[in-house]
C-alpha cells in the first residue's frame, strides 16, 4: 500500500471567515489539498508537514488528524492518505508539482475540489474552521 499524508491549511479570511488552502496540479489538472507520499521511515506527521512545505513554501504548525482516505491510485495501487489540520503564517506559492495555490472559503472550496474524497476530508473540519 502507498502511504501518504497531507494538510488542510486553514486561516481566517476577510470578515473572519475560515478559508482553506487549495493547490492545483497541472499533471492531473485537479484542485486538491497539498499531500504526498511518505519516505521510508518517515512518520505520517512529518510527511504531511514536509509535503505542504514542498508544494506551497509554507512551514506549518501541525494540528489534529482530521481524516483518512483510501483509494486506488492511477497505477491501481491501494493508497492511504492521512490529513492533518495545519496553520501557517505567510503567503503560499506553488512549487514542485503545484502551479497554482489559492485560499478559498469553505463553500467555495467544496465546489472547486476535483475529487469527492477531498470533499469528505473538507467536511471533517471542525465547525469553526
Amino acid at each position: 500500500m502507498v502511504r501518504a499524508a497531507g494538510g488542510l491549511v486553514v486561516r481566517r479570511g476577510p470578515g473572519g471567515r475560515p478559508e482553506v488552502l487549495l493547490v492545483h496540479r497541472p499533471r492531473y489538472d485537479d484542485w486538491s489539498f497539498p499531500k504526498g507520499k511518505a519516505e521510508p521511515g518517515e512518520s505520517d506527521e512529518d510527511c504531511a508537514l514536509r509535503e505542504v512545505e514542498e508544494e506551497t513554501g509554507l512551514r506549518c504548525e501541525l494540528g489534529s488528524e482530521l481524516a483518512v482516505t483510501r483509494y486506488r491510485d492511477g497505477r491501481g495501487r491501494r493508497k492511504q492518505v492521512r490529513y492533518f489540520l495545519m496553520r501557517a503564517a505567510g503567503e503560499p506559492r506553488g512549487r514542485n508539482e503545484v502551479d497554482r495555490v489559492r485560499w478559498a472559503p469553505l463553500a467555495e472550496a467544496d465546489a472547486l475540489l476535483t475529487w469527492q474524497r477531498d470533499r469528505s476530508v473538507l467536511a471533517s473540519l471542525p465547525g469553526d474552521g
